[in-house]
Parts: C-alpha cells; structure tokens; sequence
C-alpha cells in the first residue's frame, strides 16, 4: 500500500511509538520558531534548564507580534530575546522584518523537515511539505534541548483538490469553504493533507494561507506535497538547492476523505464572532464598512497586495473607510516599492503598516466603536481586534478591497473591471538584512533584562486530595483570547506572570482575579463546554490561571495544544463521561477528588464528588504516563529539573527562576 506525505513524514521522524491513530509517538524535530509574544518565556525555560545551545538543526526567533514601543517593556524584550539569541545559538530575526510564518517560509523552510513553533499557526509551514507544528513555548523549549516532540498520532484526513479558481476566488475562499464544512474544531485529532490536480494551479504562497488558517479548524498541521510549485518558489527565493520532490505514492490512503472542486467555489466571509460563521459574501453584501486590513500571517504573499493594488489603480477610498495595509515581510515590502504597488495602494488612500503582525493580534488598527471590520487575518474570536464588542469579518485580499472601494461589504464579482492580470514574478529582491546568524562561538553572553522581566513561579506538586471551588463556568469554543487576552494594554507583560495574570479571564469575568486572589490562590477549578483552549498556542493561557490557583479543568472537550499546555503546567484536564452533568454543576459548587495519584495513574475512568449538592460525576482522561508524570510533579518544569538533577548531580532547585 502506498504512502502518503504525511506518513512519509512522520517515519522519517519517529522516534518512539507506534503511528496509529490515537497511540502517542515522539518525533524528532529538525527546526523551531518562537515569536517575541511566546519567546520570552521559552528563552526564560532555556535558562533555568541549564541549556547551553540549542540542538536543533535550526531555531529562529522572530520580533512581530509586540512592535509598539509605548514604554520600555517591549523595547527591554527586544533587547532581551537578542542576547538569548546569542546565547543559546539562535537566528535572530529583528523587529520590523516581519511576520514569522511567511519570513520562515522565505529563508529557511525545507522541505521534509519538521517544525515545532510556539504559535499556533506555525503549521503554515505545511506549505513547503513540511511536519510542522504548533505547541505551546515549553514543548518548543524541550525541542530545542534535544527533546522528541510528544502527540498523539492524529488520523490524516485527505482533501481532493480538483479544477481551477474561478475569477475573484482566492486561496482565502479555499479554507473559508474547510471551516464552512468542518467548523472550528473538524480537525481537531487530525492532520490534514491536501493533493489532486487542482494543486497545480495553487501557488507556494496559496498553500500557505491554506497551511496557516488549518489551525482554526483545530488541526494539528496541515500538509501539501513538495512538487515543481515548491521548486519554483525556492528557486525565487534563491534556495532552490534545498528543494526536493515529496508526494503521495500511487494507491496512497486516508482516514477520512474530502473533495473540494476548485471551480465551483464562490468568495466566502467568516462573520462575527468565529472563523467558523462562514457565508457566501453576496449573503452580507451591502453592510457599510469602516476598516478593510490586508496581511498577516493567514494573506502574507505578494500576491495578496499586489492584487488590491492592481484593483484600486486609479481609484480614491471613500473617505469614512480605514484602508489598512499591513505588508507581512520587508522583502515583501521592498519588492512592492521597486514594482510600483505599492505607490498605487497609497495613492488610493491606503494606510501603510510596518511589517508584523500588528492589528491582527490587536496591536493597533482597532475598528471603531460599532462598527464593521473586515480583515484577512486568520481569527475573529470576540475582542481580538482590541474593541471589545467588534465585528470583524474574515475574507480574501480581493473581498476586503472590493469592499473597501465601495465603503460596504462587497463580493468582487460585482467589480466593473475584468480581474487583475498578475503573475508570480520568477525572481525578487532578496533581503536579509534583518536577520541575525547564531553566534556559536560566544559562551560569554549574558541575558539582558529588563526591569518587566521577572522570574517564572514556583509551582508545587499536585495535592493527594484536590477540593476546591467551581471559581469560573465557562461555555463552548472559549478561545486562549478570552482566557488571556493578547492586545496593546497585556501582551507588554508576556515576561511578568505576576503582572498578566491580572488580566487571566478578563474579558469572560472581569471580577474573576479579585476572587482568585481574595481565596488566597487556594486551590480552584473551572468548567467548561467543548472545545476549551481554541486558538492561540500562548502558554499565558494556562501560566496565568495556574498561578492563581486553578489545578484542574473539566470540559466536555478540549483543544489540543491547550490541553497538552494544561498538563505541562500541572493542570489536571478531565472530561465528563455524561455531557449532561455539564449542566448539573454551577459556579460556586465545591468538588473533591480523593486519591489525583491513584485515580489518574490506575484508572481512566473515576468518579468526582460535588460536595454542595451532593452528587458525584463519572468522568475521564486520556493522559499518558509522561502526562501524568507531570501533572503530579506540579510542571513539566519540575521533571526535567529532576531529570537534570539526577544526571549531573548538580542542583538547581534553588534557581531563582523557578
């Protein structure tokens, strides 16, 4: 029996385990990426490990996500990642020079590789036919130590791609189509491996965007072969020598199985508030708009400007819309000025962004208050945006432009101009200006820090008898946004778990610290429906609520790298075996688990007790034996401590940093 990409993949980099689905496996990692939002705590766990270098093949840190210098904090952060750069033998990518996922997939995408990234689109690296990944930035920091990647081995679910793109559908419209089939959690358990005909007709960058917004369908990654489009990007981006053939064997199989025939898809919008809530846009058509936003990590090709630029040549934006263009690399940028795109966006009125990953995060570029955004960036999880109750809609750079040329929601076949004539051009400016080699000659260096950088906390083994109160119930396809919100006013203090943790459930119950803390951080526990943990891989969303004294989650389901983030922070995640006991559980109940070691390491199945009503609940888990080490040890912090300490004798348990 053939093989597909992913299976290909896979054995190249198994380690241990068996590939079946649903059995965990480890996989050695040859590449990893943080972002300066997840990377400050990964280079903080490199440190109070001992860790001299980085094992990797290659790791890249990347500055995109807090470029706003209103204070020192980032500016300090800046200047912090770069001396651990340095130290542990890292390329530095600086800021301003873009976002993460498409500036990896200019300079150092390979394919057959795997990556693992401490963000949650890192999959876009799929594109390349690569593994990659996101996790949360502890399992990115055990990579870079050495350390096989723990999953568990998803099912691959295969999509036919067949015919072409109509005029004014574009790549966007491809995975808007997924997340109008799958929803925001189809992929969840699954990788999701795209091949057909119709790939030919998708180029490098088109894949990308498909790769990236995978993560909305809750897949652990997405996969494309390695054909002759991957070859032609390469050879534009001057790497063509690292380019080789990976596709399907003939005969090759899947778990489970989709068609998409390109030619009969129509422009699509995800409406507020979920990548999920996907119509036609002649659905919406006709709302008026305040803000278009072209960019991000989700439309960071050439392509996607120079589009709208040819679309808006010799036109003028209404003047009650916020034209925003956010380029995604400053190779992109300088290739958009040396060919005249860009000097046609600003004279239609656009506003022009430096390269990273700015309004998407919520880094400026907030929508006015009531009114209509429409963005092609990859979410629109309620508050995103930086305005509480925004109304941002997802879609194409052709939809968002069209839009923007007529001040409402627009579908694009209705412009009165034949579709813009572009082709990929065969060769660009190369820029690398901005980035930072590994110096690995360097032992010397020592960590600049900043007065906002503080040592992580200490957090201690779970109890034997865990009883605490029901602090917070939470209902379905909560994302790590409502959990830990990103923005202008929290991300600043991505390196100060005592400062963010003020802001943990925030925008879900803004009394929620007051109370943590008037308990004293004793221990606490939250529920919550399906889905729990959606979107971004940020760690925050765990570090906060476990430093205010949540020990366990129980939900009806949860999201993958949130939940592996629970357990590597000694959170103990549990399911409900009966979903219906959600219901009979408020805030405020106190529940009781007797017996965490015994309960969790024997059985999978026991019982809780609800000691204010008097009812117990079945429910269930699914950890490994690692998980559980873990879980119990307090962190996975603490068993490598451990680990470390039994090899070398040396002790480190009174690192300040932990």
């Amino acid at each position: 029996m053939g093989m597909n990409v992913t299976q290909k993949l896979i054995e190249g980099h198994l380690v241990s385990g068996k590939p079946l689905a649903g059995v965990e496996i480890g996989l050695k990692i040859d590449q990893t990426l943080t972002q300066d939002a997840t990377g400050t705590m990964v280079m903080l766990e490199l440190e109070a490990m001992g860790i001299n270098m980085v094992k990797t093949e290659l790791s890249a840190q990347y500055v995109d996500h807090n470029l706003l210098q209103t204070d020192f904090k980032n500016a300090d952060d800046h200047l912090f990642l770069r001396s651990a750069c340095r130290k542990f033998g890292v390329w530095y990518s600086r800021p301003g020079n873009g976002v993460s996922h498409p500036v990896h997939m200019e300079k150092f995408g390979i394919p057959g590789k795997t990556l693992l990234g401490s963000d949650s689109h890192s999959c876009a690296a799929g594109a390349l036919g690569m593994l990659a990944m996101g996790a949360g930035g502890l399992e990115v920091a055990m990579a870079m130590a050495g350390e096989p990647y723990y999953l568990r081995m998803p099912k691959i679910l295969g999509v036919h791609l067949t015919g072409r793109l109509p005029d004014w559908v574009s790549a966007k419209d491809v995975i808007l189509e997924m997340l109008r089939r799958h929803g925001v959690a189809g992929g969840v358990g699954k990788i999701i491996e795209y091949f057909g005909p119709g790939l030919e007709n998708l180029s490098a960058m088109d894949r990308h965007v498909i790769a990236n917004m995978g993560a909305e369908l809750g897949a652990t990654s997405t996969v494309f072969p390695s054909d002759v489009t991957i070859r032609t990007f390469l050879d534009q981006q001057e790497r063509g020598h690292c380019w080789k053939e990976i596709v399907a064997d003939s005969g090759a199989v899947y778990d489970e199985f989709d068609e998409i025939d390109l030619s009969r898809l129509v422009p699509l919008i995800a409406c507020p508030s979920s990548p999920g809530n996907v119509v036609p846009v002649e659905e919406v058509a006709g709302k008026e708009i305040y803000q278009t936003y072209i960019g991000s990590s989700a439309n960071p090709g050439f392509r996607d400007f120079a589009i709208p630029a040819l679309m808006v040549d010799g036109r003028r934006i209404p003047d009650h819309v916020s034209f925003d263009i956010n380029p995604t690399s400053r190779q992109i940028l300088e290739n958009l000025v040396v060919r005249g795109y860009l000097e046609k966006l600003i004279r239609a009125g656009a506003r022009i962004h430096q390269a990273g990953c700015n309004g998407c995060i919520g880094m400026g570029q907030a929508p006015a208050t009531g009114r209509i955004s429409l963005r092609t960036v990859p979410r629109n999880f309620p508050g995103r945006s930086g305005v509480k109750e925004d109304q941002v809609y997802l879609c194409s750079p052709e939809t968002a432009t069209a839009s923007a040329i007529f001040g409402k929601i627009t579908d694009p076949r209705k412009m009165d101009m034949p579709y813009p004539a572009f082709q990929e051009p065969a060769s660009v400016i190369i820029n690398n200006q901005m980035l930072v080699p590994p110096d690995s000659t360097d032992m010397s260096v020592e960590l600049v820090k900043g007065p906002n950088i503080k040592p992580m906390p200490s957090f201690s083994p779970m109890p034997e008898i865990l009883r605490g109160p029901v602090l917070l119930k939470v209902g379905d396809d909560v994302s790590t946004d409502e959990i830990m919100p990103a923005g202008t006013k929290v991300l600043p203090f991505r390196s100060n778990i005592p400062e963010i943790s003020r802001f943990t459930f925030d925008r879900i119950d803004p009394s929620y610290y007051e109370r943590a803390t008037e308990l004293h951080r004793v221990d606490s526990i939250v529920v919550a429906g399906r889905n729990y943990g959606q979107g971004s891989s940020r760690e925050h969303a765990v570090i906060g609520p476990r430093f205010l004294g949540v020990r366990m989650i129980l939900a009806k389901s949860f999201a993958r790298i949130h939940g592996q983030n629970l357990c590597n922070f000694g959170i103990l995640p549990l399911t409900f075996c009966e979903q219906l006991d959600y219901h009979r559980i408020e805030q405020g109940d106190v529940l009781l688990v007797e017996s965490i070691k015994q309960a969790i390491s024997i059985k999978r199945k026991f019982s809780i007790q609800n000691e204010t009503r008097n009812e117990t609940y079945p429910v269930e888990h699914s950890l490994s034996e690692r998980q559980i080490q873990m879980i119990l040890a307090g962190s996975r912090i603490n068993v490598a401590r451990q680990k470390i300490i039994g090899n070398s004798g040396d002790s480190i348990l009174n690192s300040k940093i932990y």
